[in-house]
């Protein structure tokens, strides 16, 4: 009997010094310090907190941590946001590039996602079709929020952005949902780390909030949806959004009830809520066949190794089966199935191929 998949949908990984192109250094969009201490962008830095941020480094910690296969975001630095057209598309192009060849190079070890400006709609639909038909990528990453064309900040799920959806869900791509930039449009002081312990979660929420609204779940079904974090303020939120949209009809007309979303088979969450209370909701909220197993590592906020922070990797989902809120079944559903339904959709023909692309040789190009 095989032994059971470990598959981790939601990680990181940043490119060595020497290989982010100069450009990307002089013009001050995105680049990490040759000593490895530091990832910068212009008028910011964030410690390189650990040494799995790197490829081999992170190989070795899978491998440490008996994790057989990890799905790769885009760094949610290189966005593209407030950038000039010209830098955008280098930026988002670089970032594309060396996820795309991540995952041809190491196919059993990683999914790699890739990622699109959706202020700029063509351009857009011209990157999905070269990552998809060029590259073989089929993981869409999309901020919670963008920069439109006039500098105006919005939900990723206007209805302008449509196209982009459009085309997701004829391919029938996986998308991740990822909050960041909160602090270049939520008018308040950014100290005690307020925008990533809560704001990113409000994000994450406001985004839910207008997905389901729009029933694009349903509008979409080739499109399969992941929200990072757990959508953990989603989760609680939930009656509340109930009670406006029945308390006030005019305010919604046109829009679906937010419980026609609840459970829905094309909306996935990961794990990375750090209490077994905030799990138990999520779960009871949208069932255990639609949460995965996300460990946002190599950051500080995701599970990883810590004395400190009394975590490692798989933790949370320890905690669960021994408090009884989730079952062995369960469980393994969460660390291997769950993902690969996420990906793949319904598609058994496609669900095999990815497993066996994990279990085969390293060196067999990406399907």
């Amino acid at each position: 009997m095989e032994s059971k998949l470990r598959i981790n949908a939601h990680s990181h990984l940043l490119p060595y010094p020497d290989e982010i192109p100069q450009y990307m250094k002089d013009k001050e969009i995105f680049w990490v310090d040759d000593a490895r201490k530091y990832m910068l962008q212009r008028n910011w830095k964030r410690p390189v907190t650990d040494s799995s941020f790197f490829l081999k480094e992170k190989l070795e910690w899978m491998e440490r941590f008996k994790i057989d296969h990890a799905v790769v975001l885009n760094l949610s630095q290189l966005y593209g946001n407030g950038l000039r057209l010209e830098e955008m598309k280098q930026a988002l192009r670089f970032q594309n590039d060396f996820n795309a060849r991540v995952q041809q190079q190491h196919p059993s070890k990683f999914t790699c996602g890739f990622v699109v400006h959706p202020g700029f709609i063509r351009g857009a639909q011209w990157e999905i079709e070269r990552c998809v038909e060029q590259l073989g990528m089929r993981l869409l990453c999309l901020p919670t929020h963008f920069m439109d064309t006039i500098g105006s900040w919005r939900s990723i799920f206007d209805e302008e952005n449509e196209p982009i959806f459009e085309m997701a869900n004829n391919y029938n791509l996986a998308v991740e949902l990822h909050p960041y930039d909160g602090e270049k449009f939520i008018l308040l002081e950014n100290s005690a780390w307020r925008f990533h312990l809560i704001w990113m979660l409000a994000q994450c929420a406001d985004a839910y909030h207008f997905y389901t609204l729009k029933g694009y779940q349903e509008k979409f079904p080739g499109m399969r949806v992941c929200f990072a974090h757990g959508a953990q303020l989603a989760q609680i939120n939930l009656g509340r959004r109930i009670q406006g949209f029945d308390g006030r009809p005019d305010l919604f007309e046109g829009m679906k009830h937010p419980r026609a979303a609840v459970g829905h088979p094309n909306i996935f969450f990961d794990t990375l809520v750090h209490d077994t209370g905030s799990l138990k909701l999520l779960v009871d909220n949208q069932g255990a066949a639609q949460v995965v197993l996300g460990l946002d590592d190599p950051y500080p906020l995701g599970e990883m190794e810590s004395e400190p922070q009394s975590s490692y990797p798989g933790k949370i989902l320890d905690l669960a089966i021994e408090r009884d809120i989730i079952d062995q079944a369960e469980y393994d559903a969460m660390w291997s199935d769950n993902t690969v339904r996420w990906l793949c959709g319904d598609d058994a023909a496609a669900q095999q191929a990815f497993v066996q692309r994990i279990r085969g040789d390293e060196h067999v190009a990406a399907t």
